[in-house]
């Protein structure tokens, strides 16, 4: 068995042997620079792709993890470990794995089995299974509630403000990633953090981002409509501690998801934890609709509770 990186964009089409829901992004992947033939590996027996792996952006996020299904049951998870160990000694700095399911993945055999073998390599390369998102998304046509008048709605002033509402959203929040992070740094920390390592890279306007504030001026809390590299997002949204439980959730996704409709976007993708029901089901009484699930794996052990286990 032959285990390597592509040697090149040329040899794309052998890495896309195997089929996954990112193929048809790959090359343009490439082309951009989000990923680099060096950190896409493959394991070859002759002529026959038993196993893939690749990491998209500086190397940190393996999202990429396929076998050959038909192999025997042993030798899927061993060609995969195998491959995977390989590849992280020349890809250094993993920190997560991340994989698309479909929304019932549990409830079909072949498909419950296919993400249980990549998980289960995953897990043998040293991750820990962390969280799993629903993913959703709203198309044009649906209906988009009118503002109710309860809340005013104004652009961000300016990052400090920004920030000093993520701070203050931190008490108490649901968000795994958020409950990871606060148990290793202060919550002002943690707003920062998550500010410079996601908002600040989306593109988009500025002037999209909103703060809901009631009619004395009080803010209430605040909405990114924003892009990645690929779709129109609902990036954060957060309800301030002191307003929680008025549904002030389903306001703050309605003017976010009006800000981007009315640039014309074909679509807004919004994630969220399994386990929050509070913001699924505003985004269900949005119109979203659930498409797919994420599962995440980590190697970041610091800050991650102990017996972690996927919903």
């Amino acid at each position: 068995m032959i285990l390597r990186p592509l040697a090149g964009p040329d040899e794309l089409g052998l890495f896309r042997r195997l089929p996954y829901v990112l193929d048809e992004e790959l090359a343009d992947d490439l082309a951009e620079g989000r990923r680099q033939a060096e950190r896409m590996w493959v394991a070859l027996r002759g002529d026959r792709l038993l196993a893939r792996a690749a990491w998209w952006g500086p190397a940190s996020l393996l999202d990429v993890l396929d076998v050959d299904d038909a192999l025997p049951a042993a030798d899927r998870v061993g060609v995969g470990v195998r491959l995977l160990r390989t590849a992280m000694k020349s890809v250094p700095g993993t920190g997560e794995y991340s994989r698309f399911v479909p929304p019932g993945w549990r409830d079909d055999a072949a498909t419950r089995q296919a993400v249980q073998d990549r998980m289960t390599i995953a897990e043998r390369a040293g991750a820990r299974p962390f969280v799993e998102h629903l993913r959703l998304e709203w198309h044009p046509g649906t209906p988009v509630p009118e503002p109710a008048g309860r809340l005013a709605f104004r652009p961000v002033r300016d990052t400090e403000e920004l920030l000093a509402l993520m701070t203050s959203a931190l008490d108490g929040t649901l968000d795994a990633y958020s409950r990871a992070d606060l148990a290793r740094m202060s919550p002002r920390e943690a707003a920062v953090a998550h500010y410079e390592d996601d908002l600040a890279r989306f593109t988009g306007q500025r002037d999209w981002w909103r703060v809901a504030t009631l009619p004395d001026g009080e803010a209430v809390g605040f909405v990114v409509p924003a892009r990645n590299d690929y779709h129109a997002i609902i990036a954060c949204l957060a309800v301030l501690p002191a307003h929680r439980g008025n549904r002030y959730a389903d306001d703050l996704l309605a003017e976010g998801t009006r800000v981007l409709a009315r640039r014309g976007v074909p679509r807004v993708r919004a994630a969220t934890d399994l386990g929050n029901s509070p913001m699924a089901n505003a985004f269900r009484r949005a119109g979203y609709v659930g498409f797919e699930r994420e599962i995440v794996l980590t190697w970041r052990h610091d800050g991650l509770a102990q017996g972690a286990q996927l919903p």
